[in-house]
């Protein structure tokens, strides 16, 4: 399943749309960004891994691929968090968006 959240970044006071798409695959278990994310984006892997486990869910075990487009724009900041978490959400199907 592919859940897409639509975000923005930004240069500098200019937002930018950034879509975020997340895509849970059969596999060994990864969690991978990708997208040209800079190192604060790159943590996200373990901020959402504890915000999730601190709601009582687990991530399965299970490929996440996690794309920021476009893949050409920089991504920096840590305000990628909630849509990559909100986008696992949608992919377990907690919460449901559309």
């Amino acid at each position: 399943m592919v859940a897409r959240i639509n975000t923005v970044a930004f240069a500098g006071i200019d937002p930018l749309p950034v879509d975020v798409q997340v895509q849970m695959a059969s596999g060994l278990p990864a969690f991978q960004i990708v997208g040209l994310p800079d190192k604060a984006v790159a943590e996200s892997r373990e901020r959402v891994r504890s915000a999730l486990y601190a709601m009582g869910i687990s991530l399965p075990p299970k490929r996440i691929i996690v794309n920021l487009s476009p893949a050409d724009l920089a991504k920096e900041g840590s305000h990628y968090d909630l849509p990559i978490a909100l986008g696992i959400l949608v992919c377990l199907d907690v919460v449901n968006i559309g």
